[in-house]
């Protein structure tokens, strides 16, 4: 795939513009969307994601197309994952709706700078050495079984510690801060001392917070693609409209109870199809004497594209079903 420094510089300069936008006509003025707001823009977001997915498709071919549709749809679907988080935090530090945009926003900014360093990183590595898949794949399928036992409850004592991280103590060690919200201002001044408000501080949480969701994501993704642009491009257009998408679909996230199995399975076979493509390409001198393990088949892109959407559907469906049910019984007809 062959993509010239002016379409790459393009391309940062249109997801920056949009995130500046977003800023100006939605954050800047702290207030809760309504319903329909949210989902006007998510909607926006959800359609321009797809229409770019056509431009790569036919600038490129619908091999990459395809590559930029698979990888997009596994990026939204962690994303939406990572609300689960967003939300505890949110919760934990009392964080007022009208201001929750603009933490969402500044979580957005964040995740995008750190995910391109991941995937420039990743991109380097995976031109020197071949056996980085292997490292993936591995990742993958550790990540997935982890995922697997995972239960988002805002409630959940495990979750307790979710936005205590090691970044926030640090800040609070040595940073004085206030437990008291100050509008949206980040820093306010007490009798003469400056301190940081509690919106700085859950905005660190978000970024520490972004890294992790990074480690998962990039190897995730290069799981389905090696393309750096598809890669860049799948992650800025699933992380564009989350702030939108948490809003619409918040009251609907304790429903979505087997949305992190269902990423285990796709985190899981997207795991196992690098360690194959590790094995097609191996170069490692302890296997199979450093040649390439030919019966090791490559998983096709289309294969790996109706597998993630047939998961999710099977997932979202499930869950349905069964918060439905548990309404019935404990909700009995009188």
């Amino acid at each position: 795939m062959d993509v010239s420094g002016w379409v790459w510089a393009a391309t940062a300069v249109f997801v920056v513009g949009l995130l500046v936008f977003d800023f100006f006509a939605h954050v800047r003025t702290p207030h809760a969307p309504s319903f329909s707001e949210s989902a006007r823009w998510s909607i926006f977001y959800v359609v321009l994601a797809l229409v770019f997915g056509v431009v790569v498709g036919m600038a490129w071919g619908w091999d990459f197309g395809t590559e930029y549709f698979a990888g997009y749809i596994t990026e939204k679907s962690l994303s939406v994952d990572n609300l689960f988080v967003f939300l505890i935090i949110m919760t934990k530090f009392a964080v007022p709706r009208e201001f929750q945009q603009k933490v969402l926003l500044v979580g957005v900014a964040i995740a995008l700078v750190l995910r391109t360093v991941f995937i420039l990183l990743g991109a380097a590595a995976i031109e020197q050495f071949s056996w980085v898949f292997y490292i993936f794949g591995a990742f993958l399928v550790y990540t997935a079984v982890k995922l697997a036992r995972e239960h988002h409850d805002p409630d959940h004592p495990e979750d307790e510690k979710v936005g205590e991280g090691l970044a926030v103590r640090m800040l609070k060690r040595f940073v004085p801060t206030t437990d008291e919200y100050h509008g949206d201002r980040l820093t306010v001044r007490i009798d003469g001392k400056r301190f940081l408000t509690p919106m700085l501080v859950v905005m660190v949480s978000i970024g520490a917070t972004d890294v992790l969701f990074a480690l998962d994501s990039i190897p995730a993704i290069y799981g389905l693609t090696q393309e750096p642009y598809i890669v860049f491009t799948a992650n800025a257009f699933a992380l564009l409209g989350l702030r939108q998408l948490y809003f619409l679909i918040g009251g609907l996230l304790d429903r979505l109870v087997y949305l992190s199995q269902g990423l285990a399975v796709i985190l899981g076979f997207i795991g196992v199809k690098l360690v194959l493509h590790a094995l097609h390409v191996n170069e490692l001198p302890f296997i199979n004497g450093g040649e390439p393990v030919e019966w090791a088949p490559e998983i096709p892109i289309w294969l790996s594209l109706t597998f993630i959407l047939g998961t999710l559907t099977v997932a979202t469906v499930a869950s349905l079903l069964k918060t439905r049910h548990d309404d019935r019984v404990s909700s009995p007809e009188s």
